[in-house]
């Protein structure tokens, strides 16, 4: 178990199933967190709650397909009446999309990245904060970003990948934008900016950026390490980590701010 730095307080979490997510999930309830996990997949849900609970942790479930506004909605509100209020929001539902140009990209394709990565944010901090401002507690929302959106000097573009790219810049804006709108109510709001984080869905999009160009998928990581610091990815609990901090008082003078946890990411000499 963890410090009790977030005793008390009721999180509510997108896409908390699996990946970073989940690693949020567990790192909140050993803070003392109660834990609502928010995704589509309702296997990979209940399989996270259910380890939550088995230690101990108060854990539940709600299914919501961030892409529909009515889900979002009926989730937030089903949250509200039964823990009787939502302290943090981690918006950390997202999708990659497709490794491709844009003269090859679909706007089936581009709608669906936007309103997963981008809309889906806003649908979430739009519903939650109906509850946090007239509550008058102040509160906590964390949005999920990436490199793809922004690097260690300034922000860049993300080749075949612009959906995806548009989307976490996006995502910044919005993080910006409610820091300045919701401040006054004493409700802070930062991003966390990741990029290579070990897991599945980075070996998908690696093996995905090997099969659209030809080259072998060791050729793709090895290019995509030698311009991290660290020579690795991040791992999900590091992510997690920086999510505790910002959820804790430790972080009490931070709002509007991207946070980079990267392993030293740089974009090549």
């Amino acid at each position: 178990m963890g410090y009790d730095r977030l005793k008390d307080k009721v999180a509510f979490i997108t896409g908390g199933g699996i990946g970073i997510g989940k690693a949020i999930a567990k790192a909140y309830a050993d803070e003392g967190a109660t834990v609502v996990i928010a995704a589509r997949n309702r296997a990979n849900m209940d399989q996270t709650v259910g380890e939550l609970q088995a230690k101990g942790a108060k854990a539940f479930a709600i299914p919501m397909d961030i892409t529909k506004e009515q889900d979002v909605i009926d989730a937030v509100r089903m949250a509200v009446d039964t823990m009787g209020r939502i302290d943090i929001l981690v918006n950390n539902s997202g999708i990659g999309g497709p490794t491709c140009y844009i003269w090859d990209l679909s706007l089936e394709d581009w709608n669906e990245i936007i309103a997963v990565d981008l809309t889906g944010s806003m649908l979430c901090a739009r519903e939650v904060l109906k509850h946090m401002v007239p509550a008058g507690k102040g509160g906590i929302i964390i949005n999920i970003g990436a490199e793809g959106g922004r690097s260690g000097d300034g922000r860049s573009g993300y080749p075949m990948r612009a959906g995806y790219c548009c989307a976490k810049m996006g995502v910044i804006g919005l993080t910006e934008t409610l820091a300045r709108e919701c401040g006054p109510h004493n409700i802070r709001v930062n991003c966390i900016s990741a990029a290579a984080t070990r897991g599945d869905r980075w070996v998908r999009v690696m093996q995905a950026k090997a099969d659209a160009t030809g080259i072998p998928v060791e050729e793709v990581i090895a290019s995509v390490m030698k311009n991290v610091s660290l020579g690795r990815p991040a791992e999900e609990y590091e992510l997690a980590n920086v999510a505790v901090f910002l959820a804790s008082e430790e972080s009490s003078a931070m709002t509007g701010q991207t946070v980079v946890a990267h392993c030293g990411l740089h974009w090549g000499v």
